[in-house]
C-alpha cells in the first residue's frame, strides 16, 4: 500500500513532488552556509536548533522559488554536493570579513607580550589569543547590529538566481567577483594593522624608552620591566581608543554590504 502511494503521489501532486525533490539541494546549500558562516556555526547553538532552522528555511525558499523539475540525467548526489559547496563559499566570504577584526586582536595580544595566554575556542576547537577572542566577539556583535545576517541571507537567496538548484556548473565569475574577493582577503592584514595601530605605536615607544634606559643604566633589568609595562600600557591605550576602533570596524563592515 505504501509503495502504491509513493508511486502515485507525483501523478496527482506534481508541483508538491517537485518542491519536495528540490528541497534536498536547497537544504544542502543552506547547510553549507550554516557550516561555515561565523554567526551560524557557533557551538553554543544547539544542533537541533540549526537543523530545525535549516529545515524551516528550506520549506520557505522552496515555496518562494518554486524550482522546476530536474532535467533527465541530473544526479541528485552531485546536486547536493555542489549546492553545499555553493553555500559554504558564501559563508567563507563572510568569515573572511570577520577574520580581519580577529587578526587585529591577535596583533595586539602579541605586542602586549601575553601570547602565551591562550584559550580554547569551542566553536573551532583551536587555541586562540585572549584579545583575538575579544575582538572576534566585538566584530560579531557589530556585524549583526548593522544587518550582517540580512546581507548573508540576501546573498544566499540571490545565489539561486545566479546558480539554479539543479545547476551542473558553478559560475564563479558571477557568484564571486575576484576583485571583491582579493579585497576581502587582503584587508585581513590591512584592517588588522588599523585596529592594532595605536597599541603597536605605544608599545614601540615604550621599547625605545626602555632601550635608552638600558644604555644609560645597564644595571637596570629592562627585560623584566617590559613584561610588566607592556600589558598595562596596551590595555590602557586600548580602553582609550576602543570607541574609535568600534567605528572603524563598523565602517569596514559597511564597505562590504554586498557580499557578492
Amino acid at each position: 500500500m505504501l509503495d502504491l502511494i509513493i508511486n502515485e503521489f507525483p501523478k496527482y501532486f506534481p508541483e508538491v513532488n517537485n518542491i519536495l525533490a528540490a528541497g534536498v539541494p536547497i537544504f544542502a546549500r543552506i547547510a553549507g552556509l550554516m557550516r561555515v558562516a561565523p554567526f551560524l556555526q557557533r557551538s553554543e547553538i544547539p544542533m537541533i536548533a540549526k537543523v530545525g532552522f535549516t529545515l524551516i528555511f528550506t520549506v520557505i525558499l522552496s515555496m518562494v522559488l518554486k524550482p522546476a523539475p530536474p532535467e533527465v540525467g541530473v544526479s541528485i548526489i552531485y546536486s547536493i554536493v555542489i549546492n553545499f559547496l555553493c553555500g559554504a563559499l558564501i559563508g567563507f566570504i563572510v568569515n573572511c570579513i570577520l577574520r580581519a577584526v580577529e587578526s587585529g586582536g591577535d596583533m595586539i595580544n602579541m605586542q602586549q607580550g601575553v601570547s602565551s595566554a591562550m584559550i580554547m575556542d569551542p566553536t573551532t576547537s583551536t587555541q586562540i589569543s585572549i584579545m583575538g577572542r575579544l575582538f572576534s566577539l566585538f566584530g560579531l556583535i557589530i556585524f549583526l547590529k548593522i544587518g550582517g545576517a540580512y546581507w548573508t541571507f540576501n546573498a544566499l537567496i540571490r545565489s539561486f538566481e545566479i546558480f539554479p538548484v539543479y545547476g551542473t556548473f558553478v559560475p564563479l565569475d558571477e557568484i564571486v567577483n575576484m576583485t571583491y574577493l582579493i579585497k576581502v582577503t587582503s584587508n585581513v592584514l590591512y584592517v588588522g594593522l588599523q585596529i592594532a595601530g595605536p597599541v603597536l605605536l605605544a608599545t614601540l615607544g615604550q621599547d625605545i624608552i626602555l632601550g635608552i634606559i638600558s644604555k644609560t643604566a645597564p644595571q637596570v633589568n629592562v627585560f623584566t620591566m617590559s613584561f610588566l609595562f607592556k600589558p598595562c600600557l596596551g590595555s590602557a591605550i586600548l580602553i582609550v581608543v576602543l570607541p574609535s576602533l568600534l567605528n572603524v570596524i563598523e565602517d569596514f563592515f559597511m564597505s562590504f554590504a554586498n557580499i557578492f
